[in-house]
Parts: structure tokens; C-alpha cells; sequence
């Protein structure tokens, strides 16, 4: 796709919105590709933060609305206990909505799974190329701090800050999986300031 609209952001971003819609991909899979080296010319280009914000929206949009109907699911379920008339007619009529409960509950985990995912991978690859980059510079006695890393830490931050409500749900997954000790104290610092603004 890229080879062939590469000169037309527009079109790719609308595209990979289409993709995600119809679910020919996963978002996770649009986040390998933006960090892919396929566009790392195009990386500090603002349709690229574009795509993966509303990349990133509709993951969430997804979640929310799967638990939204299970919520209603539950309010009907309660509903109908409340009017008990008859328990046996009760308990018979009970049984599909409460498979729904069910069914509507492993669609919320599995959703959740793919949202913590996301993220896990979006983190994980900003973590690569900054340390990739931080290792070249030392490497070549460059100074690490250029216009590209800056860009990079700000985007960093950005998704940090713009979606920090649902990222707050997998900090310990993310301290324990991705920012650990070991991590370059530059990159540590904005996942530190991150936890540093949740207390």
C-alpha cells in the first residue's frame, strides 16, 4: 500500500482506516508497520502520529462499546429478576440472556487483551529504535540528543499523556515487561514522569 500512495498521506491514512474498520488488519499490526523501516524516512511526518492515535482511538472505541453492552446485558438480567413472577418461567427465560453474559464478558477480555497489547507493542517499539539510536550515537561519539529523538521522546510522551486513562490500567505490565531497570535512563524517565503524574 505504501509503495503504491506514498506520496499521498491522505489516502494512506484513510486506507489503513478502512483496514482497521473492516478488520483486514489488527491494530496491533499497524503499529508494527509505522515502526516498521519501511517508513522510517516518513517517521517524524505528522500523518504518521495521526494513523496511530486513531489507531489507538478505535481499540478503545472497540473496548468501551463491548463493555457498554455488557453493562446493559447485566441491567436486563437484573431487571428481570427484580419482576419474578414465575421462577420456573423466570429461570428458563433467563438462560440465553445470561450465555449473552457470558459470551459478551470473553469478548470484553479477549478486546482488553488486544487494547494491553496494542499498547505493548506500541512501547516496545519505541523502546527499540531509541535505544538503537542511542546506541549509534554513543557508538559514534554523536551527540545523543538530535532533532529525530527529540521527536521521538515527544511522541512518546504525547501517547503517554493523550491516552493516559486507559494505559494507567497496564502500568504494572508495562513496568514489569518493558520499563525496567536495565532500560537507558532516557527512555526510563518519560515512563517515570508518566507514573510520577498518576500519583
Amino acid at each position: 500500500m505504501y509503495e503504491v500512495w506514498k506520496n499521498h498521506p491522505q489516502m494512506i491514512a484513510v486506507l489503513v482506516d478502512k483496514m482497521i474498520r473492516t478488520q483486514i488488519v489488527d491494530c496491533a499490526a499497524v503499529a508494527n508497520w509505522i515502526f516498521s523501516p519501511e517508513l522510517s524516512h516518513d517517521f517524524t511526518r505528522f500523518y504518521i502520529w495521526e494513523i496511530l492515535h486513531s489507531t489507538i482511538r478505535k481499540m478503545n472505541k472497540h473496548v468501551m462499546m463491548i463493555q457498554k453492552e455488557l453493562e446493559e446485558a447485566k441491567e436486563r438480567l437484573a431487571k428481570q429478576h427484580k419482576r419474578r413472577d414465575d421462577v420456573r418461567s423466570n429461570e428458563r427465560g433467563n438462560w440465553p440472556l445470561e450465555e449473552r453474559i457470558e459470551h459478551l464478558q470473553e469478548k470484553v477480555e479477549s478486546a482488553q487483551s488486544e487494547q494491553k497489547n496494542l499498547f505493548l507493542v506500541i512501547f516496545q517499539r519505541f523502546i527499540m529504535i531509541l535505544t538503537e539510536h542511542l546506541a549509534r550515537s554513543e557508538a559514534g561519539g554523536i551527540n545523543v540528543i538530535t532533532p529525530w529523538y527529540k521527536n521521538c521522546i515527544e511522541r512518546l510522551q504525547q501517547i503517554f499523556l493523550q491516552h493516559h486513562q486507559i494505559i494507567q490500567q497496564y502500568m504494572v505490565t508495562l513496568e514489569n515487561l518493558l520499563f525496567t531497570a536495565e532500560l537507558d535512563h532516557h527512555i526510563l524517565a518519560i515512563f517515570q514522569q508518566f507514573c510520577a503524574l498518576q500519583a
